[in-house]
């Protein structure tokens, strides 16, 4: 069991299924959710100091050394589990108990508090039908709360134009995302034109969500606290 020193803070990471029980299935859903946790594991292994696991049934959480990486992580979890949705938190901050390498569970400190507060922030929301729900949410240190003021709204804003595509125009823009590598080879991948291709895109103002969403990125990627 492999245990790590704690010298600066960290980006925790708590995410559960929104509406779990009235998922038809549930059991399914979680399994799928085990599945590509495991997988970012794997994938993201240098960014991670504690892995992601299921901890609550619907509950999930994981550590990471930064923020580098963190969006990506969240867009895959979220492409790989779509129709069904999450709501995720995000807390920059110390860990004050021992972290194992292996698990996050039984880490605690400011970094999950202020995940957790992120998360039930999200929670509110919900329950107060706002017009403008989103599935992300971000708490940081007081001094950097003007950047968690600014990438808050750039979440909002995201998940804005997430919940105006299409279904085609989901699966158009997911692809582009993950591949990156151009709309003929997208076109290819879904048997589809390329003129098609770029209708979707420009529907679904892909150019100006990709733009924002390597800014945003960007800036999680530059937080560190010593």
């Amino acid at each position: 069991m492999e245990y790590l020193e704690n010298r600066h803070s960290f980006a925790a990471v708590i995410g559960d299924i929104k509406d779990s029980r009235k998922l038809e299935n549930r059991k399914e859903a979680q399994k799928r959710l085990q599945k590509v946790l495991d997988r970012l594991n794997r994938k993201y292994e240098e960014d991670i100091v504690s892995s992601y696991l299921i901890t609550l049934g619907d509950e999930f959480q994981g550590l990471l050394c930064s923020g580098k990486n963190i969006l990506n992580m969240i867009n895959e979890i979220k492409m790989e589990m779509y129709p069904v949705r999450l709501r995720f938190g995000i807390g920059f901050g110390t860990i004050t108990t021992d972290i194992r390498r292996e698990m996050a569970l039984g880490a605690d400190g400011p970094g999950y508090y202020r995940a957790r507060e992120a998360v039930e922030v999200l929670k509110e929301r919900e329950k107060k039908n706002r017009p403008v729900p989103a599935d992300l949410c971000l708490k940081m240190e007081e001094e950097d709360r003007d950047k968690e003021v600014l990438l808050n709204t750039v979440f909002d804003l995201l998940y804005v134009v997430e919940e105006g595509w299409t279904e085609r125009q989901r699966e158009i823009i997911w692809d582009m995302l993950v591949y990156g590598d151009g709309q003929q080879n997208t076109a290819a991948r879904l048997s589809i034109s390329q003129p098609t291709v770029q209708k979707a895109l420009a529907a679904g103002s892909y150019y100006t969500y990709e733009n924002a969403l390597k800014n945003a990125a960007e800036i999680l990627g530059e937080i560190q606290y010593d």
